[in-house]
């Protein structure tokens, strides 16, 4: 009887919806994640500007920081989606929201189309967000199965290749023998095992009542302001930071 009333009670957290406030921890941790975005793309601009000659796509450095800023924006999404989810957000809304993420993936697109021709984003991390929030919809409230599926996807990507996927048709799915000319690369193999991931982390820490954030709940204002309008700062932060630039060095 006990593991039964065990079992309820531990169904009956995972269907509890949260309440409607923001969690001040993980605007936080979005803000900490826009940050270190911010500081990347004005080390690149300095390079476009020829400030600098940063290598972007060997230096273990810059390669390893690109690489925790993406994993953080992405396992921070499914956090978000697990919240919208037991908070009781409608379908209507999700897609509302992927709607608006794919119109800024394509402004992205034709940005950087209209400032580097032949190396443009064709799939960075915002297509990516799009398209990994939808796959992974299904498995927003079974964590155990989204972790292993984000498992799954992140050795596979990690693993396997074949030049089929070389081309720009294939490539946005991973598995590619070479880094594809893009500006940013963020393709479906592994990352989108992140996302995965991400859910299995936002139901422990619901559970947990976000506890383990309660510290960052300290942070400046400023700081979770920037979590909460995230998708609006990487909308504009480039073009402020290639303005600003271009004023100073002229």
């Amino acid at each position: 009887m006990s593991r039964r009333r065990a079992r309820r009670r531990t169904a009956a957290a995972l269907a509890a919806p949260l309440p409607r406030d923001r969690i001040a921890g993980v605007d936080t941790l979005r803000g900490g994640a826009l940050c270190l975005m911010i500081v990347y793309h004005f080390a690149f601009d300095l390079r476009f500007y020829r400030v600098t000659n940063a290598d972007f796509n060997s230096d273990p450095f810059w390669l390893g920081f690109r690489a925790l800023i993406v994993t953080s924006f992405l396992a921070l999404v499914d956090i978000s989606l697990v919240l919208a989810d037991r908070a009781g957000a409608s379908r209507r809304r999700f897609r509302q929201r992927i709607g608006m993420i794919v119109a800024c993936a394509f402004a992205a697109s034709v940005g950087s189309w209209l400032a580097f021709r032949t190396t443009y984003i064709y799939f960075g991390i915002l297509h990516c967000i799009a398209v990994s929030s939808v796959l992974a919809l299904p498995f927003v409230r079974r964590p155990r199965s989204a972790m292993l599926m984000g498992a799954a996807v992140i050795v596979a990507g990690l693993s396997l290749s074949h030049p089929a996927f070389d081309s720009r048709a294939l490539s946005w799915i991973g598995f590619t023998t070479h880094r594809p000319a893009t500006e940013d690369y963020v393709p479906l193999f592994p990352w989108s095992g992140v996302v995965f991931v991400g859910i299995a982390a936002g139901h422990a820490l619901a559970r947990a009542a976000f506890r383990p954030l309660a510290p960052l709940a300290a942070a400046p204002s400023w700081l979770r302001a920037l979590g909460r309008h995230s998708l609006l700062v990487y909308m504009v932060h480039q073009p402020i930071l290639l303005g600003m630039l271009w004023v100073v060095l002229r």
